[in-house]
């Protein structure tokens, strides 16, 4: 399989992208198209966004269970 001789974007960013899309889709009831016509910024906005609401949600679920010990 050669290297295109042109300046391109990598397998590893594509992969990156298509990572990127499945976890909107998946997780922030984005759609397919929607999530892809962000613009990559944007995108990884709120991919890191999303991963901040989870660690956050996690842990607060870890505090009120810490609480509720008998």
């Amino acid at each position: 399989h050669s290297q295109p001789t042109f300046f391109g974007l990598s397998e590893k960013y594509m992969r990156d992208v298509y990572e990127q899309l499945f976890f909107l889709k998946q997780h922030g009831n984005w759609g397919f198209i929607e999530a892809y016509n962000l613009p990559n910024g944007l995108r990884e906005w709120w991919v890191e966004r999303l991963l901040k609401h989870f660690k956050d949600e996690q842990e607060a679920l870890k505090k009120a269970s810490r609480n509720h010990k008998y």
